[in-house]
C-alpha cells in the first residue's frame, strides 16, 4: 500500500475541518429558533423568503403622491335656512321616501364597477365612505346609458357607470349600490384630494364619491357647449336623491360638484346648462342648506 505524502495529508485534514465547520454553521442556522429572528438570516430562511410572494404594502409604508395643481371647488349653493315654498317641501319629502323605499333598479355588468378600497396602492388607509357627489349628464338617452352599463367591457378604458340616473320625466333609476365604486370619473380630484388604487395610473375621486347623471334633452345629443336644459321633474328627483344621500352619509352641500370640476384632463363639460338656482331652491326647502 502506497503511503500518502505528508503535505497532501495536511491539506486533506484542513479541508475536512473547513467542511465540518460549514456543515455545523448550516446545521446550526437551519435549526428552528424561538423568539425573534437573528440578525443573520439562515440559508433556510432565505430560501423560504424566495418562495413567498411579495407581501402587500403595510399601511403608511409608502407616501402616496397627491394630485397635480387644480382649481378648488367653489360651491354655487348658498347657506340658507328659509323655506320659501312649503308645498314644494312637502312634495319633495314624499319623493325622498319613494327614492328610499321603492326605487327602480337595474343590475349592471360587474366589469363596469368595483369595490371601494380601504387601502390605496401604496398601503395607506383611506376612507371609502361616500363623501362627495358628482353630477353628470348622459349626452344620449337614458336607455343608451343603461345599455352601456349592462354590456360587458373587459377593457378598462371602456368601463363606466354611475350610481343613479334621472330621466327627463323625473324617474330615478338606481344603477349601482352606493356601497360599490362606480367608474364615473377617471383622472380626477376634488379640492386636492384623490385616491390612487393603481400606482401605474392617475388617481380619482371614485373611491369616495357618488355619481348621478341627468338624462340629456334631445337637443343636447352633441358636443355643443349648451342645450335647452333639464326639466323641473329632473330637478325635483335630483334634490330627492341628493337629500337621501346627504342625510345617510352626512355629505355637506359644498361637496356636491360636477364632472367638469373634478376632471383633471380638461375634457369633460358635463352637466351642461345646469341650473344651480333650481337646485338651490329645492335643497333649501328641504332644509339641507341651513348651515349655522
Amino acid at each position: 500500500m502506497r503511503s500518502v505524502p505528508r503535505p497532501l495529508l495536511v491539506c486533506i485534514s484542513a479541508a475536512g475541518l473547513v467542511l465540518l465547520g460549514g456543515l455545523g454553521w448550516l446545521a446550526r442556522d437551519m435549526t428552528p429558533q424561538t423568539g425573534e429572528r437573528s440578525a443573520n438570516p439562515s440559508l433556510l430562511e432565505l430560501l423560504e423568503e424566495m418562495r413567498q410572494p411579495p407581501a402587500s404594502p403595510e399601511p403608511g409604508r409608502r407616501r402616496a403622491p397627491g394630485p397635480p395643481p387644480h382649481p378648488s371647488w367653489q360651491s354655487p349653493l348658498r347657506s340658507s335656512c328659509a323655506i320659501t315654498d312649503p308645498g314644494q317641501a312637502k312634495k319633495l319629502q314624499q319623493l325622498v321616501g319613494q327614492v328610499e323605499t321603492s326605487p327602480v333598479q337595474v343590475r349592471i355588468h360587474p366589469t363596469n364597477y368595483g369595490e371601494r378600497f380601504s387601502l390605496d396602492a401604496y398601503g395607506n388607509p383611506v376612507d371609502p365612505t361616500p363623501q362627495l357627489v358628482v353630477l353628470h349628464e348622459t349626452v344620449y338617452g337614458i336607455g343608451s346609458a343603461i345599455n352601456t352599463f349592462t354590456t360587458p367591457h373587459p377593457r378598462d378604458e371602456d368601463q363606466v357607470s354611475y350610481h343613479s340616473l334621472i330621466g327627463e320625466d323625473g324617474a330615478v333609476v338606481q344603477v349601482l349600490d352606493p356601497a360599490k365604486r362606480a367608474f364615473g370619473a377617471g383622472n380626477s380630484a376634488f379640492n386636492g384630494r384623490w385616491v390612487k388604487t393603481n400606482a401605474k395610473v392617475g388617481g380619482s375621486v371614485n373611491n369616495f364619491a357618488l355619481h348621478i347623471s341627468l338624462e340629456t334633452p334631445l337637443d343636447g345629443e352633441d358636443s355643443d357647449p349648451s342645450h335647452s336644459g333639464y326639466s323641473a321633474a329632473q330637478y325635483d328627483a335630483l334634490a330627492a336623491q341628493l337629500a337621501s344621500w346627504m342625510r345617510r352619509y352626512g355629505i355637506p352641500a359644498e361637496n356636491i360638484t360636477t364632472h367638469r370640476a373634478v376632471d383633471l384632463g380638461g375634457e369633460r363639460a358635463d352637466p351642461r346648462s345646469f341650473n344651480w338656482q333650481a337646485l338651490q331652491q329645492r335643497l333649501q326647502n328641504l332644509g339641507l342648506l341651513c348651515r349655522r
